[in-house]
């Protein structure tokens, strides 16, 4: 005779309630992926929109956006934003989020029910019995791994937030280099026509007699060194066109972009940044990920202190059931004695760690305030160059190719003489470059050092 297995009404209710709970404890994916967070510290920060592209549609939505961008010629500006849309590295960063997302969300989420059954037949019985079972522990500190896992969530947006402004700096830089070195190679070309034609004149002059060997050997010099230069700072122009390139994270077609044909002026008057360490300490991401870590240690702390005596705590439901007699039902609670391992190793850890962290967050406080100075005293420095030039050195530069020029519309000097003073020139104006470059390149780093301020 084959028995038939009905559960109890009892088991259906403990069933039911099971169901409900398990209904409440199943947490949900946020619409944006926590990606919201992230995208306004951009804004804020950097003053540009960051999009994560986790559809088709806003993946072909960003590439609209980049080939309307790459239509016209790239300012700074424009560049950080096609790198914050369009550079696969950041998105592949922005995942990260998703990542700790499903661990939050798992963290708040009921643990899965077990259920056994049994069946043993001997001598002409049958008894079978039914189990229904739940990890306890899991239950009792869902509140608290919730709130861990959240904390490791917002350092992950933190990390993420970091690794934008990090990223923005780098094509900050690498704008900066590639105008730069587009300048310089305009300026020698123009040398360099100037040039050739005085290693030109200097050979007719030698071949009529009316030149010495030395001079027209000097002038070829001249010329070949100004040839030298001008080739390297070709090489050098074009990769730092394709580093920008790699920056944006552009290819193929769209590496036909357009640069400025000059650096942006200084600003008129010193920059100042009078509370500049203050700032750093409000929106360095590096701190506020610190912060964070040491927020989700002192979790990890209290989670490890609550289940130090108990690692394991199951509770069950059976429903025995044997031929020829009733039904046996009740409930089986299984806990791991602490005789050897009363979790003081696993506390003393977790103690150490946040003491850790304190040390770590003290420590990038003090590393992140020197690199402030240090990054503000350049940047001012960097300025007080680049304007010294343009205020006075390229003044007086200049006043001395007057007097040339007049001079030599008196016949008072030679065309050579009048070269000599454009190569001159050439110099003074490439050491502006210099310094202009510079100071761009300064105010990126200290822009990082701030935390991304735009």
């Amino acid at each position: 005779m084959t028995p038939s297995i009905r559960l109890h009404r009892r088991t259906q209710g403990a069933l039911i309630s099971l169901a409900a709970l398990a209904l409440t404890g199943c947490a949900t994916f946020s619409d944006d992926g926590g990606f919201t967070p992230v995208a306004q510290a951009a804004q804020q920060r950097l003053g540009k929109s960051a999009v994560w592209a986790r559809d088709d549609a806003t993946t072909q939505a960003l590439a609209e956006q980049r080939d309307a961008l790459l239509a016209k010629p790239l300012d700074i500006d424009t560049a950080v934003q096609l790198t914050l849309i369009n550079h696969r590295g950041l998105q592949a960063t922005y995942a990260e989020l998703g990542i700790a997302e499903a661990s939050l969300v798992q963290a708040g989420r009921l643990p899965n029910p077990r259920f056994a059954f049994q069946r043993v037949q001997g001598g002409g019985d049958i008894s079978i019995e039914r189990t229904w079972g739940i990890d306890f522990v899991r239950v009792l500190t869902m509140p608290l791994a919730s709130r861990v896992e959240a904390r490791r969530f917002a350092q992950v947006q933190a990390q993420v937030t970091q690794a934008i402004i990090e990223q923005a700096t780098l094509t900050r830089r690498a704008w900066v280099e590639a105008v730069a070195a587009q300048e310089r190679v305009q300026i020698l070309e123009q040398t360099s026509l100037a040039t050739q034609a005085a290693s030109e004149l200097a050979d007719g002059m030698a071949r009529a007699g009316n030149f010495s060997a030395m001079r027209r050997t000097q002038e070829n010099l001249v010329y070949a060194d100004t040839a030298a230069r001008l080739a390297r700072a070709r090489e050098q122009a074009n990769t730092a066109r394709e580093q920008l390139a790699r920056q944006m994270g552009l290819w193929g077609q769209q590496l036909t972009f357009t640069l400025p044909a000059r650096l942006p002026s200084l600003p008129r008057t010193r920059p100042a940044w009078p509370d500049a360490e203050a700032q750093a300490m409000r929106e360095r991401p590096d701190i506020n990920a610190a912060r964070a870590a040491l927020d989700a240690t002192a979790s990890d702390l209290g989670l490890t202190q609550a289940t130090r005596f108990i690692n394991v705590l199951d509770t069950s439901y059976r429903d025995n059931s044997a031929t020829g007699s009733p039904n046996e039902r009740g409930y089986e609670i299984s806990l791991e004695v602490p005789l050897f391992d009363w979790g003081t190793a696993r506390v003393a850890g977790a103690e150490a760690r946040y003491r850790q962290r304190i040390d770590r967050l003290a420590d990038t406080a003090v590393a992140a305030r020197a690199d402030v100075r240090t990054r503000r005293a350049q940047t001012l420095a960097a300025w007080d160059i680049a304007e010294h030039y343009r205020v006075t050195v390229l003044p007086l530069r200049q006043r001395v190719s007057d007097e040339m020029l007049l001079r030599y519309n008196g016949m008072l000097s030679s065309v050579f003489d009048l070269l000599t003073d454009a190569r001159d020139q050439r110099d003074t104006v490439l050491a502006y470059i210099d310094a202009t470059a510079d100071f761009w390149l300064a105010d990126a780093a200290l822009r990082e050092s701030l935390g991304g301020g735009a």
